[in-house]
């Protein structure tokens, strides 16, 4: 399974979580078979709000599951319509994201549960996150 995940500093498996899918800089893109891990930057960093391009910004890198800390309402239609699977986490660094799969920690998100602007909060009542100022 290959798994990408928006960090905003490239420090391999310590590298940081980004709060929000299309403002990350970089992507760490993480294969759980073969435990290997590398990043690509995000092609689609600098776009107008509601304009990310999803999968051009990983840059047309196949991945089975991408896992955020947020994600605005397209670029979650537009993954999810690729057949990719959206997961929430609130986990500081891609090595905890990565030591969560295997256990509940990490959900599905939904539509109600996505960004209308950038930044973390807790969505009311469901303890999942999702995005606002």
């Amino acid at each position: 399974m290959v798994i990408c995940i928006p960090v905003s500093k490239d420090d391999g498996l310590k590298s940081p979580v980004s709060a929000h899918f299309g403002s990350a800089p970089f992507f760490m893109l993480v294969n759980t078979m073969q435990h290997t891990h590398r990043t690509v930057a995000n092609r689609n960093l600098h776009h107008s709000h509601g304009q990310c391009q999803p999968l051009a910004a990983i840059q047309g890198e196949i991945v089975d599951a991408v896992v955020v800390g947020g994600i605005g309402a397209g670029a979650l239609a537009k993954i999810q319509a690729a057949g990719v699977d959206v997961l929430w986490s609130d986990l500081l660094t891609v090595e905890e994201t990565l030591q969560a799969l295997d256990g509940p920690g990490l959900r599905r998100i939904v539509p109600a549960q996505t960004c209308g602007h950038h930044g973390r909060r807790e969505v009311e009542g469901n303890g999942m996150g999702g995005c606002s100022h």
